[in-house]
């Protein structure tokens, strides 16, 4: 099966810090199929192989583990592509509908790793460029939104132009086998569930605890705030049992 993953917000923090080197973790261990490519989107005025080569630095502050030899990664880059775009700009997104129908792919990916204000914004256009065919899925990080309301405003505007089979809302952190496991360790273990609850928890202290502080997210977080980045997956310590 040929793929072709557009990854919208191509040079940003999550890109390359959770999205290429997962993607590299299934190239590595061959579950990424064969013949796909991977375009990074963005601003930034770069050639293919000025963002073959970021990607390559930027894989030297992954944890060792995670970390490609120069052969694998030469492999790796080999799907490797960027394109420029101006994410309200029309022609940009025919521009990419160009590039996509010089060697058709039988699923789309579009990977939306941006701001959540550009969700309807890339959605909407996509769809004006006739790229939300049933070849595409579209892939939106969260956080879907600033409050109620813009979150309802973003699905309505992403359903409009895409089936709901064709959406795809994530969170990364929830990947992570701890907070997998945290249902099991509240609502399966009998020492836990009894005393789990409001009448024997006083408080709860959340401590985020990071190497890297806020860096170059300082406009993502300033708009966002740490709040409505970490809430969500915070909030399985005290929800009602699914």
């Amino acid at each position: 099966m040929s793929f072709d993953l557009i990854l919208f917000g191509g040079t940003g923090d999550l890109a390359w810090r959770k999205i290429m080197p997962a993607l590299f973790q299934a190239f590595r261990h061959g579950t990424l199929p064969a013949g796909g490519r991977i375009v990074g989107v963005a601003r930034d005025d770069l050639s293919d192989d000025q963002y073959r080569a970021l990607i390559k630095a930027r894989f030297d502050h992954v944890e060792l583990a995670k970390r490609p030899s120069e052969e694998e990664f030469s492999r790796f880059a080999a799907l490797l592509g960027y394109l420029r775009m101006d994410l309200s700009n029309p022609a940009d997104y025919a521009h990419l509908a160009a590039k996509l129908q010089q060697r058709p792919a039988d699923v789309v990916v579009m990977y939306v790793a941006t701001a959540p204000g550009l969700f309807t914004v890339v959605c909407e256009q996509m769809a004006a460029a006739g790229l939300n065919g049933p070849q595409t899925r579209v892939v939106l990080e969260k956080p879907l939104g600033h409050d109620l309301a813009s979150n309802r405003a973003i699905n309505e505007t992403v359903r409009s132009v895409l089936t709901e089979k064709q959406i795809f809302r994530i969170d990364h952190y929830l990947g992570k086998p701890a907070v997998q496991n945290l249902f099991a360790l509240r609502f399966g273990n009998s020492l836990f569930e009894p005393l789990w609850r409001r009448e024997h928890i006083a408080n709860i202290q959340i401590t985020i605890a990071e190497e890297l502080g806020v860096e170059k997210r300082g406009a993502f977080y300033d708009s966002t705030g740490a709040l409505r980045d970490m809430a969500q997956n915070l909030s399985l310590i005290h929800i009602s049992e699914p």
